[in-house]
């Protein structure tokens, strides 16, 4: 789309989205301005609760819809709204707290979850209570994630007052709910085909591509542009940062790159699938890598953040990439020019610097599924265990065959700068029986590996010991016992 028109197109278009089966309109966009806010402070919508502004604690969740690709039914999920940025919501649908009532053709009333929840104490301040709301409505509406556990559904919404026996009560008192969607599917298909592709607001300028072929037109001409994904990093840099970003490209709306494709060699996934998304696919290549999912964030950051944009924001804490690199993924990078494929653990080269070139961006990523002699094991230890940021992020593939390791990956998280192959530790396994005496020496040579640092989410020394352990770990489920990470060897060295 050249620049010229972008003048044109933002008066004509807008943004628009479907709001309790009607259209909304905004023209002008600022593409840093979150949903939360436009919510709360243009429209009024004040159910929607502004707790921490980072994603966390799920006071601000909302419920974003986009037509299944029959265009029969809304494909619901909920999400924060003080991380997504306004652009996000173009050609979706939307529901508030308020919309519940509304729905029911009695604004103002309380649907049966509601009432549920205010007859048996499960609201005290009330502060957390809409965001409650709207994360066990999408549970019982059949939302995306619905057939997860409650406890996993509400992880990503935090109450400090009530506790949650009253909240989880009324969650498996009123687990179905009927919700006619039959305005909202006529909405969003008059939006289909009039989606905004881009915009200027001041000296701010966005776009929107289509195609992954657009996307790579668009990085050719703004190479220094922002790619924004999910926003569940980069939302945290607009509203606790409080960072100006000139242009931003947003990858929503390309379809092409949401594309899952399992074989028996193994996985394929587009950049932009969502880790809620690639769950199940996940827990099929291996039961670890489907459980570390499900703690990677709340179900409402799951439902935004990307495999792509968790790889290409090359974070040190990232849970993600350790796993991927433990399993032998490779990652493919596309612009303009061409494509190139490399080790996924080759793309971190440092601590916020990444091997992407000028007008490249992540188009997918493959990972070879585990072999019949392959060992592998995925832990993150945090603070918190819903929720919450890695301590230390340990992923290990051995292959074993007649008691010897014939070949070790083992990469971790939170240890360095970058997510990174642990070599002198792979070296101590490699071509040695499998045993606690090698154990033993691996384990030692992540000294060697690793220097990590102290801070609020543990010191070098218990991430060294944590690391080593996580090792042991591997080994005792090997044995066929079930361990936790306290009950295995010390580190030694």
């Amino acid at each position: 789309m050249p620049d010229g028109i972008l003048a044109d197109i933002l008066p004509e278009l807008g943004v628009r989205f479907v709001l309790d089966g009607a259209v909304v309109q905004i023209d002008a966009v600022n593409p840093t301005a979150t949903l939360l806010d436009h919510l709360r402070y243009r429209m009024a919508r004040t159910g929607t609760k502004e707790g921490c502004a980072e994603g966390d604690c799920g006071a601000c969740t909302v419920l974003v819809g986009e037509l299944d690709a029959q265009g029969a039914t809304v494909d619901w999920r909920a999400v924060n709204a003080c991380i997504l940025l306004l652009p996000m919501i173009d050609g979706k649908a939307l529901l508030t707290v308020e919309s519940l009532g509304r729905n029911s053709g009695q604004p103002g009333a309380l649907n049966r979850l509601q009432a549920c929840m205010a007859a048996n104490g499960s609201s005290q301040c009330g502060f957390c209570t809409p965001g409650f709301v709207m994360s066990l409505h999408g549970r019982a509406i059949g939302a995306r994630g619905h057939d997860l556990p409650v406890e996993d559904v509400i992880a990503g919404n935090l109450c400090r007052c009530t506790g949650y026996g009253p909240i989880l009560a009324a969650a498996e008192t009123v687990d179905t709910l009927t919700q006619d969607d039959t305005a909202t599917i006529a909405a969003l298909a008059s939006l289909a085909d009039h989606r905004a592709e881009g915009g200027e607001y001041g000296d701010r300028r966005w776009f929107a591509p289509r195609t992954a072929d657009a996307l790579a037109d668009v990085l050719a001409k703004h190479p220094d542009a922002r790619m924004v994904a999910g926003a569940t990093d980069v939302g945290l840099w607009v509203t606790k940062g409080l960072r100006d970003i000139d242009t931003i490209v947003f990858l929503g709306g390309i379809a092409e790159l949401r594309a899952i494709e399992e074989t028996p060699a193994g996985l394929t996934l587009g950049a932009m699938v969502r880790y809620a998304d690639a769950h199940a696919a996940f827990a099929r290549l291996h039961p670890d890598l489907g459980e570390l999912t499900r703690r990677i964030g709340g179900l409402q950051v799951r439902n935004s953040g990307t495999i792509g944009g968790n790889i290409a924001n090359g974070s040190p804490i990232g849970d993600g990439p350790p796993a991927l690199i433990a399993l032998g993924a490779t990652l493919t990078l596309r612009s303009r020019e061409g494509r190139r494929t490399m080790p996924l653990e080759a793309y971190f080269l440092d601590y916020g610097k990444q091997d992407r070139r000028a007008g490249e961006f992540v188009e997918s990523v493959h990972i070879p599924a585990p072999g019949p002699d392959d060992l592998v094991h995925m832990s993150k230890l945090s603070r918190r265990f819903d929720s919450d940021i890695s301590a230390v992020c340990g992923a290990f593939r051995l292959t074993v065959r007649d008691g010897v390791i014939i070949a070790a990956r083992v990469a971790f998280g939170g240890m360095a700068a970058t997510p990174r192959r642990a070599a002198a530790c792979e070296a101590a396994l490699t071509g040695q029986t499998f045993d606690a005496e090698t154990i033993a020496r691996a384990a030692a040579a992540l000294h060697d590996d690793f220097t990590p640092l102290s801070d609020v989410r543990g010191t070098a020394g218990y991430r060294l010991d944590a690391a080593a352990n996580l090792l042991w770990r591997l080994y005792y489920k090997a044995q066929g016992q079930a361990v936790s990470v306290l009950d295995v060897e010390p580190a030694r060295g």
